[in-house]
């Protein structure tokens, strides 16, 4: 095999439709009503982790799995006292997923391995590909479950116990899909972290830009509101008189757009599920339950959206005569990439004749966790319209082989 060398990356490509008819495959898997399902842990998540384990071993690629489910797949270096490289994403969806979010990552990262493979290219530093479980947390809260076991976040006693929206425990559904290792945790220090991912908001797409060079991630405070008021009839009772949690669900969902809109920036805020008991047209509604979305990338500015809300809170029970009260589902501070290796990527996408910008990201990956342990920085690409979380997701052939392309050169300069 030859040494990578400055000159040998710059000849290196992947193979683009080997990666599109990847990402195909495993989207079929739990594709139904127009949309990707795997929730994690389910039987689609189950079938779409044995094809890729599939995938690793035909690539050559050490196979591991740690005991939160996380999977791996090493390429040796020539060097093995030198800490890997790793690149990788997660592939469970939400339940209406689309074919590019996070499986973009994990299967370009192999697609790297192959093209190294193909080309004969060995590394000092081995390349590892990581799939992080649960990292959607759309059945198991919190999000980003795997790589926050990984980096020392969140003990394995914890995540086993973390309850699903159906009611089963995460270790049972483990245990039960055949994904609980015995790597030990972590089953790797990573020398450096690279992820490639679709961007998932408009900004690469509007401005026309083909790269993102990603330098920070915002904080996120993920809260459930628990409104108790009475129950009563919808004629006859004065407003006056109403102790309506209905109406308390929908106030607080005013209360955040008016936070974000005053605060400006880069502060969002959204309240994404509301559910109302007994939900009869003719009924007051005695009990709302809604979930509560804020970020921003300032952590001061943050915690200054979160005490407004949690002010606002205390005064809405007072005026409407309900009982408030809230459960954190998640908390993450802002995170700040490696300037290094955000500046590596961009200097390979520019050498790729590609063109590129620095970018925040609005949504929370497994990278954040990652930074946490090594220099950790991301590959945005466009997504179309900024549409995700959704089947009609779609990021051009194109984009999807430059991002991978940079993924390729960006992991080999850090290995070689």
């Amino acid at each position: 095999m030859t040494p990578a060398t400055p000159d040998r990356i710059d000849t290196l490509r992947i193979d683009g439709m080997r990666l599109l008819d990847r990402l195909a495959a495993m989207a079929r898997i739990g594709w139904k009503d127009n949309a990707c399902c795997r929730l994690a842990l389910t039987d689609e998540d189950r079938e779409g982790r044995d094809q890729l384990v599939a995938w690793m071993k035909a690539a050559g690629l050490t196979v591991s799995i740690d005991p939160v489910g996380n999977i791996f797949g090493l390429r040796p270096g020539t060097d093995p006292s030198a800490a890997p490289v790793m690149t990788g994403s997660h592939i469970d969806t939400v339940r209406t997923g689309g074919k590019y979010d996070g499986n973009l990552g994990v299967l370009g990262g192999l697609e790297v391995a192959m093209t190294l493979n193909d080309a004969g290219v060995k590394t000092r530093r081995g390349l590892v590909v990581a799939a992080f479980s649960n990292e959607e947390g759309a059945r198991f809260h919190p999000d980003i479950l795997g790589s926050m076991v990984f980096a020392g976040g969140l003990t394995l006693e914890e995540a086993y116990g973390t309850v699903a929206i159906d009611g089963k425990r995460y270790g049972e559904e483990l245990d039960r899909i055949g994904y609980r290792g015995d790597a030990p945790v972590p089953a790797f220090e990573p020398h450096a972290y690279v992820e490639l991912h679709i961007e998932q908001g408009p900004i690469l797409d509007i401005e026309g830009v083909t790269i993102g060079a990603v330098r920070n991630l915002q904080g996120i405070s993920w809260q459930e509101v628990s409104i108790v008021g009475q129950s009563n009839h919808a004629g006859t009772t004065p407003m006056h008189l109403r102790r309506d949690a209905g109406y308390c669900a929908a106030a607080i969902g005013m209360e955040l757009r008016a936070i974000a809109r005053e605060m400006g920036g880069s502060q969002v805020c959204t309240m994404g599920a509301a559910n109302l008991h007994p939900n009869l047209i003719n009924v007051i509604a005695a009990r709302a339950l809604v979930t509560v979305d804020i970020r921003n990338t300032s952590e001061e500015l943050l915690q200054k959206a979160e005490k407004r809300f949690a002010d606002f809170l205390v005064r809405l029970a007072s005026e409407e005569k309900v009982t408030i009260t809230t459960k954190s589902l998640a908390r993450f501070q802002p995170v700040k990439f490696d300037d290094g290796v955000a500046d590596l990527i961009a200097r390979h996408a520019r050498a790729l004749g590609l063109s590129c910008r620095d970018m925040t990201s609005g949504a929370g990956h497994d990278a954040q966790m990652l930074a946490r342990m090594c220099p950790s920085a991301m590959i945005f690409v466009p997504s179309v319209k900024g549409i995700s979380h959704n089947g009609a997701e779609h990021t051009e052939p194109e984009d999807l082989e430059a991002g991978a392309n940079v993924l390729l050169q960006s992991l080999v300069e850090l290995a070689a």
